[in-house]
């Protein structure tokens, strides 16, 4: 985790004194969960209480309507519809004036179609994975007091997309591709090995392979030489 990863303001810790902040963890790897819990739900000590977790978006729905927290640390690609669908059917939740549910993007994705399409689902930020525990901690406080919180270098993708009024281009080629497959095509074409992108996505490498497969199938490609001038060509790396 970098230090740098989320804009955040003031000089301080999130936490106030005597305050706890309720989060549900969205992901669907396990083993991330249980790092972040390590990493922040020590409530004692960061303000921080995690009250669910859930792997996919029924779940989540499930956890957060009967948990009803402050904040909801959400991934971007989530089986049943990824963090978009989650949003969508919490609308109701973030809306409500007594007890507004908040939503914080945390996701290995930097591409800024996902940061764009769950800033306008709804969600109140975007941070990556890299971020630290305290950073994090910092940025879920300021979600919950209703602040948008936004890694530095993501910040630029909002800020372009809604100084604009025009619908960004429809790209049928990359809509042919799932959510997983587009993370997997981005790391390939940025020269990550198998074993890197498989431990940068908590995924066996049997599971990269099979997800580089389908992307050249779907975009009629021979090759990862191929497959990087694709992106490169779209800006996707």
């Amino acid at each position: 985790m970098s230090s740098d990863d989320a804009q955040q303001g003031g000089t301080g810790g999130g936490t106030a004194e005597g305050r706890t902040v309720r989060v549900v963890l969205v992901d669907d790897h396990r083993m991330f969960r249980t790092g972040v819990q390590a990493e922040i739900g020590e409530t004692g000590r960061t303000g921080v209480e995690v009250v669910g977790e859930a792997a996919d978006v029924d779940q989540a729905i499930t956890v957060i309507t009967a948990t009803r927290p402050e904040v909801v640390l959400l991934d971007v690609h989530l089986p049943g519809g990824g963090g978009v669908e989650v949003l969508r059917r919490s609308a109701a939740m973030m809306t409500d004036a007594e007890r507004p549910v908040r939503f914080l993007a945390l996701s290995v994705s930097d591409a800024a179609e996902d940061v764009i399409g769950v800033i306008r689902g709804g969600a109140r930020g975007y941070v990556t994975k890299t971020i630290t525990g305290t950073d994090l901690v910092n940025a879920i406080f300021r979600v919950a007091d209703g602040d948008a919180v936004f890694s530095p270098r993501l910040a630029g993708f909002v800020l372009d997309a809604f100084a604009s009024t025009d619908a960004p281009p429809i790209d049928e080629d990359l809509d042919r591709l799932t959510q997983r497959e587009r993370e997997v095509l981005r790391l390939i074409a940025r020269g990550y090995a198998y074993k890197e992108i498989a431990k940068q996505l908590f995924i066996s490498v049997k599971t990269v392979e099979s997800h580089v497969s389908a992307v050249l199938r779907k975009l009629q490609l021979s090759n990862r030489h191929e497959l990087t001038r694709w992106a490169a060509a779209r800006r996707l790396v």
